[in-house]
């Protein structure tokens, strides 16, 4: 990780509008991830572990690419990745969801990617947020887990 950089640019250029125009991104890249924060041009140090105060040694991130047991649509998989920390921005409304790639350089507290070398791919619309957030309420008992 030593000499590695955290990120390889900060430029954001484009945004998808639609879940299928994210499928379409995603499966040409074949790996990418989301993010929440206010954008990679305030990504400039790793992420924190907020509970023990430790710096991690990349950004935290979530996969956009299935794994191979998912057998339900991929669009399903994209709005469930993508609802999983919009909280985040409801916290917070300078955060919002854009997509990235980058070099795996290990696994935080919750075991999410931690990324370095990242390149930012492009901004996730608010448009693909609500149909993410409506395709994830239909489609799936959101927060349900196994003691309900």
């Amino acid at each position: 990780m030593e000499g590695m950089p955290l990120l390889r640019s900060v430029r954001l250029d484009t945004s998808v509008r639609t879940l299928e125009e994210l499928a379409g991104l995603v499966s040409e890249l074949g790996v990418a991830y989301v993010r929440y924060s206010e954008g990679p041009e305030r990504d400039d140090r790793p992420s924190i572990d907020t509970e023990s105060g430790l710096e991690l040694p990349g950004l935290s991130v979530n996969p956009l690419h299935a794994e191979r047991w998912w057998d339900r649509p991929f669009e399903d998989w994209l709005a469930r990745q993508v609802c999983q920390y919009n909280e985040l921005q409801a916290k917070n409304p300078a955060r919002f969801p854009w997509v990235l790639r980058g070099e795996e350089v290990g696994r935080g507290p919750d075991c999410e990617p931690l990324l370095r070398d990242v390149v930012p791919v492009a901004r996730i619309d608010d448009a693909l947020l609500r149909e993410a957030t409506q395709r994830y309420q239909e489609r799936f008992d959101a927060g349900k887990g196994p003691e309900d």
